[in-house]
């Protein structure tokens, strides 16, 4: 199979995975960026090997490759699944007779866990002043990622439509897999967005239907929020680089620890899994743990 054949095969794959199964823009680019990956490898093989003529035995090869290559454990795992996904849909079309990547496992790799601000440093990034029209809109994007642990992508794409109800109390947001949820909003956020709502006719065009709008009037971009949110960080003297991901890891870890109630934590960050969610009940307990050490009288040994 030629270079250009195994293009055609991913193009046709990716296309299925964005008209039919509706996959985020991001998620059908990672994919495509771990098949184009998987074709690099099969190119550098000997001869014109198509997708069809490669065994376990290469795919084990190509792990081995990546991971010498730097790639750990989890971005295998991630790289695995896409390549097993494909062989899948090539197996469906008649274009492989087995799938090479079943019963390949990634190298294990330390579990890492989500990094959290403290209570205090989320009271501290979400205090400064707004003291212009962008500020306002930030003060209302910042709010509701830590009142209600959206995803980037998620809050990105929420419309005016959805402003009655946010201000009522409650979010519902496409997550993963399509997969509608509600979420509660808090007070703090409810009134940084109904300032945000009063002043947001002074910046979007009259036909533009995002909630969150830049300075051209159109929907804010993804990586735009990224960056504001990394500036207010550093101005407000937060010691990590502030990501929305991490305002995420934050509500989920801060609503644990007050709550205790792990399957309301999952609902409300839209896992589908409550494996995703046990995650955080590690913060607790580091957060408990370091509790333990400054306030038991033997927690540690006096020093001389």
């Amino acid at each position: 199979m030629s270079t250009g054949a195994r293009a055609a095969s991913v193009s046709a794959y990716l296309d299925e995975l964005a008209q039919q199964r509706r996959l985020s823009a991001h998620t059908v680019k990672n994919y495509g960026r771990d098949l184009d990956l998987l074709c690099s490898l099969i190119g550098e093989l000997p001869g014109e090997c198509g997708f069809a003529a490669i065994e376990t035995h290469h795919i084990r090869r190509f792990v081995a490759q990546l991971h010498v290559r730097g790639l750990g454990g989890r971005s295998l795992g991630r790289t695995l699944s896409a390549w097993r996904g494909f062989y899948r849909w090539l197996g469906q079309h008649a274009m492989a007779t087995h799938n090479p990547v079943d019963g390949v496992r990634p190298p294990k790799s330390p579990q890492a866990l989500p990094k959290a601000l403290s209570p205090d440093e989320a009271n501290r990034l979400l205090a400064a002043a707004a003291e212009d029209l962008l500020e306002i809109r930030d003060q209302a994007i910042f709010e509701l990622f830590y009142s209600c642990g959206l995803r980037l992508a998620e809050l990105a794409a929420l419309d005016l439509s959805c402003l009655d109800d946010l201000l009522a109390g409650e979010v519902r947001v496409l997550g993963k897999r399509n997969k509608l949820r509600l979420v509660p909003v808090g007070s703090k956020a409810r009134e940084a967005v109904a300032v945000w709502a009063g002043q947001r006719a002074r910046l979007a065009a009259a036909d533009e239907a995002a909630l969150f709008v830049g300075q051209r009037g159109r929907r804010l971009g993804m990586r735009m929020i990224q960056l504001r949110l990394q500036r207010r960080g550093l101005a407000q003297g937060l010691p990590a680089r502030v990501h929305p991901h991490m305002l995420r890891h934050s509500f989920a870890s801060h609503v644990l620890q007050s709550s205790g109630d792990l399957r309301a934590v999952q609902e409300m960050l839209g896992h589908a899994s409550i494996a995703s969610t046990q995650v955080y009940t590690h913060l607790d307990f580091q957060h408990l743990a370091t509790v333990y050490d400054q306030a038991h009288p033997r927690a540690k040994r006096k020093t001389e």
